[in-house]
């Protein structure tokens, strides 16, 4: 009985909880990727947000190119130009864009541990950088598969990625390929497949992280790919402005720049006491030559088919 009574005059543990100090994290969000596709891709500055993309008129002038004729025919040496597309293609850098708005009051009283506009502000910008490898990938004007040409498209073979299909792909960017673009379910499915062949795909580390590799290739994960009715493409591509490859697009010093053609402006207080920022990330991206991007289309996956 004495212990009973000693017990109730003990202090509990929820109630010394309400002197403690709770450790807090960050405010997390699940949305946020490792957006590889912006890690993988050349970036190319632009002067003044706009990219001229020139190329050479294709099929003229290559059979006036000759092997030097012999000594004994005096003849004149083939002449010929190249000729260059007389209306180019030019890119312009988009927007992506978002304001932050911000209650002073709140700023002026719940201000710690963690301030409340560089928390609002980290949180857009992961967005920001979210939307923008959308973009790259789905943009009608500068997308990746929007623009790939169609003679650069082929189809999945029977249905689920193989090794022989990422091989027709390879054949179709044979020059210098670096990476593949697909949806993590696309590599799974993939992986597989190697597997049920007996052939399962070795892996290969780069920035600190291991990718599955096929060829010597990477196949770089992006849930950014469209992934409708349990079908996906996979994108194989070339890149760098000296391979006549895949690059991106952006400016640098932007006013307000806290990273590379991102920035953040203070737009002023309004007489509602409201704070507000503009967040904008520049962005574009540019196919310098058609046989730069290869397309595998019709890629299914069935996520409840189990191999024996």
């Amino acid at each position: 009985m004495a212990d009973e009574v000693e017990a109730r005059r003990t202090l509990s543990e929820p109630a010394a909880r309400q002197l403690a100090n709770a450790t807090k994290t960050r405010a997390q969000w699940s949305g946020i990727t490792p957006r590889w596709l912006v890690s993988f891709l050349p970036w190319v500055p632009v002067e003044a947000g706009i990219y001229r993309l020139n190329r050479v008129v294709e099929g003229e002038g290559e059979s006036d190119v000759e092997c030097s004729p012999s000594r004994e025919r005096d003849t004149d040496l083939p002449e010929t130009f190249v000729d260059y597309d007389h209306h180019p293609r030019e890119y312009f850098l988009n927007a992506v864009t978002t304001i932050l708005d911000v209650q002073s009051r709140v700023t002026d009283l719940y201000n710690q541990p963690y301030d409340q506009i560089q928390e609002q502000l980290r949180l857009l910008i992961e967005k920001v950088k979210e939307k923008q490898e959308n973009e790259l990938i789905n943009n009608p004007e500068y997308g990746l598969i929007p623009n790939a040409a169609p003679n650069m498209r082929i189809n999945v073979r029977a249905g689920a990625p193989t090794p022989d299909d990422l091989d027709e792909l390879i054949a179709l960017v044979w020059k210098e390929p670096a990476f593949f673009l697909a949806h993590p379910k696309a590599i799974a499915a993939f992986g597989r497949e190697c597997t049920r062949r007996g052939v399962p795909p070795p892996t290969l580390n780069l920035f600190g992280t291991p990718f599955l590799t096929w060829r010597g290739l990477p196949l770089v994960p992006s849930d950014k790919l469209p992934f409708v009715d349990g079908r996906t493409k996979i994108l194989l591509l070339r890149t760098g402005e000296r391979k006549q490859g895949v690059v991106g697009l952006f400016q640098p010093g932007v006013p307000g720049e806290v990273a590379p053609s991102l920035s953040v402006r203070f737009m002023g207080i309004n007489r509602k006491a409201i704070a507000s920022y503009l967040i904008s990330l520049y962005c574009s991206s540019a196919i310098l030559t058609p046989d730069a991007l290869g397309v595998l289309e019709g890629v299914e996956i069935d996520r409840y088919h189990v191999y024996a």
